[in-house]
């Protein structure tokens, strides 16, 4: 597919005629007053039950539930589909620089089910820069960032500098602070001043963890179960089965288990591939990476394409930033990983990654179609809705709290950001070689109480920015942090 027809094929599509699960009869109601929009036949994810219930959307983009039939001025059929709160991805992360390619990013996430992508592994060093320029613009989806620590890191020279500028941008509404260990090694009281801030403001810390290796992972671990005791901050562990759990995951999670049962909130996720990618210029591949991993040059992958590395190249790609390369399929064994974590209830899901092009494919299938996959997977582990769906709506809108409010759920009042999707057809079609590719079994998108996908048509921008409300005047979060590292 050229970039034309790719362009073509995800364009909006404001008058396309209305088929498959939508109509524009109105039926009936026993309530009362048309609805712009109902959801009717479907079983509806709320509370933490499925339930045979009928969905109205009102003008301003709430959510009613009813037993009864409703009138709508638009009707979604979701006969033998699941109604599930939009899709919440706290990962959903791509290159830093989204100026040009941010639709793009969006599109891939919208038509896997996402209503809401959250940047919030790497974010921004100035997420109110970053508001600033997006902000006016049309988006697909809600979006929002977190504070970017490695960015900051290099505009500030001084910690007390560092632990200013964080400061300010908690105070004009980030999402979070996020930090990378592994990609920065950083002083362990310098990262625990930023735990300190993002407690202070209520704001969750998203860590990825210090240590991949066989020998090292569970003292990253262990580290961040430390942060979070000594600050109180609520701790998220990024893709626990790719840096902290590769290899020991069940102790991993036992790690976390008893620091959550001794009061600390504490949540990982993980995205659901047995297989993990990164830059070939990333510390991930600095001199030891065979031992650490077991792999060799030919095990490696240029994604987007059918090529394997060879010395040759890996060394030019170690010289050249910019390349994706995915290990083998089974570096991160389902049953030994992904699967223990799924069967906990502190773990999410998140993608870690974005489609930003489609001239050059090179990324992750995450990118595309992780939430479908997830869903495809739970499928063929047998675990219920009911246990996958809070993953991926309720918990990530706890998370990241309060800037979530109202959405990740199907409750009386609530934001209408509704995903539609077909239990038995859903599946990510994304592949290594040809990663983007638009997600199976997505039949509609309600977002912010618009059709915004439907029947494999984009049909709106309808995206709101994601940020917390700064504080009031004159009333003081608490206690300045310290400045001392």
């Amino acid at each position: 597919m050229n970039r034309r027809e790719a362009i073509n094929r995800l364009s909006l599509s404001t008058a396309a005629v209305l088929t498959g699960c939508l109509s524009s009869t109105s039926k009936p109601s026993s309530e009362g007053d048309t609805f712009p929009i109902v959801i009717e036949n479907g079983k509806v994810f709320t509370d933490g039950k499925l339930l045979l219930r009928n969905v109205g959307i009102t003008a301003e983009g709430r959510i009613h539930l009813s037993e009864s039939p409703l009138a709508g001025a638009e009707v979604v059929d979701a006969t033998g589909c699941i109604v599930s709160p939009g899709f919440i991805d706290i990962l959903a992360d791509g290159p830093k620089d989204l100026s040009e390619n941010y639709r793009i990013f969006e599109q891939f996430k919208l038509t896997d089910g996402v209503t809401t992508t959250l940047q919030l592994h790497g974010g921004r060093d100035n997420p109110s820069d970053y508001h600033r320029f997006f902000d006016p613009k049309p988006h697909y989806t809600n979006y929002g960032v977190g504070i970017y620590v490695m960015g900051v890191r290099g505009i500030a020279e001084t910690i007390p500098d560092r632990l200013k500028h964080v400061e300010k941008m908690l105070e004009e509404g980030a999402l979070s602070v996020s930090h990378s260990l592994e990609y920065q090694p950083t002083p362990y009281n310098e990262v625990r001043a930023y735990a300190q801030l993002a407690k202070k403001y209520n704001r969750p810390m998203f860590l990825h963890l210090r240590y991949s290796s066989r020998e090292q992972e569970l003292a990253g671990v262990k580290e961040g179960i430390r942060l979070a005791k000594e600050t109180g901050v609520r701790m998220h562990l990024d893709h626990l089965h790719s840096t902290g759990g590769t290899f020991h995951m069940e102790q991993a999670l036992e790690l976390i288990g008893k620091a959550r049962q001794s009061g600390l909130e504490i949540t990982t996720c993980v995205y659901p591939y047995s297989y993990w990618a990164t830059y070939v210029h990333s510390k991930r591949f600095d001199d030891g990476w065979m031992e650490r991993y077991g792999l060799g040059y030919q095990d490696l992958r240029l994604v987007g394409t059918n090529k394997r590395l060879t010395p040759e190249s890996f060394a030019y790609y170690r010289k050249h930033p910019g390349y994706l390369v995915a290990v083998p399929d089974g570096a991160m064994p389902f049953d030994k990983t992904i699967d223990l974590a799924l069967q906990t209830d502190f773990c999410l899901i998140g993608s870690d990654g974005g489609i930003v092009s489609v001239e050059s494919a090179n990324s992750h299938p995450r990118g595309a179609g992780c939430f479908a996959t997830a869903l495809a997977h739970a499928r063929r582990i047998n675990m219920p809705l009911e246990k996958i769906l809070p993953k991926m709506t309720t918990l990530p809108a706890k998370l990241v709290r309060p800037a979530l409010k109202g959405r990740g759920e199907i409750a009386e009042g609530a934001i209408a950001d509704i995903t539609v999707f077909d239990p038995e057809k859903v599946d990510g079609l994304a592949t290594v070689e040809n990663p983007n590719q638009q997600s199976a079994g997505i039949r509609a998108v309600i977002l912010n109480g618009e059709v915004a996908y439907a029947d494999g048509k984009i049909r709106g921008e309808k995206g709101k920015p994601i940020r917390n409300p700064r504080p009031a005047p004159n009333k003081p979060v608490a206690a300045r942090a310290s400045g001392r590292a």
